[in-house]
């Protein structure tokens, strides 16, 4: 019993390390594709205005409703562990700072992330099993140029945009809850978030924002054109997307936190 145990432990283990190669692997090719392929960026011009319609102004509302529930927590929770410790000015800079570094682009990522890097996995799976894309090779045209190079761009430019506006709406909303729970009117929270403001903050989190753009339509693009027959197939790779993307989202926010803030 102990044995065959081990053996699954050991199996599964194999599985897991091989998938994590396959992965990184794809990872690194489709990324080389999209540099090789960014010569091209005149020539679908147009296709990348539209795939920077579609991620970004077509998530707005979702990325300004999430980023108001955001805001208000932040502010609540903030007040909750150090209102009694330090003066009531400082909710209006942790809040902010806590915001513009970590909880504006996250949180976008993560919630543009489920939106978009499924809905690209989806679509160039479908393509895939109906053979579209072996059509577009046929012809002589890389998948990667027509298909998923315009998708990156586009996420790379949008996902700065969101957050920014995602972190103005998360402040804005943090103030308004500071000031009808009492917590601390308009001008003492304003104060605080002006008062330790750094340039840095702001556009280091914009900056991660265009690295999360990056990982989400990177995932999408790898997943839906690896993806498998059938709707299940579809499926399956929808899943991977959003998982993929989640998990590349959140070790950048490691890596470029100790590059940029470290």
């Amino acid at each position: 019993m102990l044995l065959l145990l081990q053996a699954e432990v050991i199996s599964l283990f194999k599985n897991f390390l091989l998938s994590f190669v396959y992965i990184l692997s794809d990872l690194f090719y489709t990324t080389y594709e999209f540099f090789v392929s960014f010569k091209y960026v005149r020539k679908y011009f147009k296709e990348i205005i539209s795939q920077i319609e579609h991620i970004g102004a077509n998530s707005l509302l979702l990325v300004i409703f999430t980023s108001s529930f955001v805001g208000m927590v932040a502010t609540v929770q903030t007040a909750y562990q150090i209102r009694e410790y330090v003066p009531v000015i400082y909710i209006g800079s942790g809040v902010a700072k806590a915001i513009m570094i970590e909880l504006g682009p996250v949180i976008t990522g993560l919630v543009v992330a489920g939106r978009i890097s499924s809905g690209i996995a989806a679509e160039l799976g479908s393509m895939a099993i109906t053979e579209q894309i072996d059509a577009l090779r046929v012809m002589g045209i890389s998948p990667y140029r027509f298909l998923v190079m315009p998708r990156v761009i586009g996420g790379i430019v949008s996902l700065p945009l969101l957050t920014a506006i995602g972190i103005a709406v998360a402040i804005f909303s943090g103030m308004l809850v500071a000031n009808f729970t009492g917590i601390a009117n308009y001008l003492v929270f304003s104060r605080g978030a002006k008062m330790f403001f750094l340039p840095k903050d702001l556009f280091g989190g914009l900056l991660k924002a265009a690295f999360f753009g990056y990982a989400l339509t990177i995932s999408g693009s790898i997943t839906g054109l690896s993806s498998e027959r059938g709707a299940e197939g579809v499926g399956k790779a929808t899943t991977k997307a959003v998982v993929l993307s989640s998990i590349l989202i959140l070790m950048l926010d490691y890596i470029l936190g100790i590059i940029i803030f470290g």
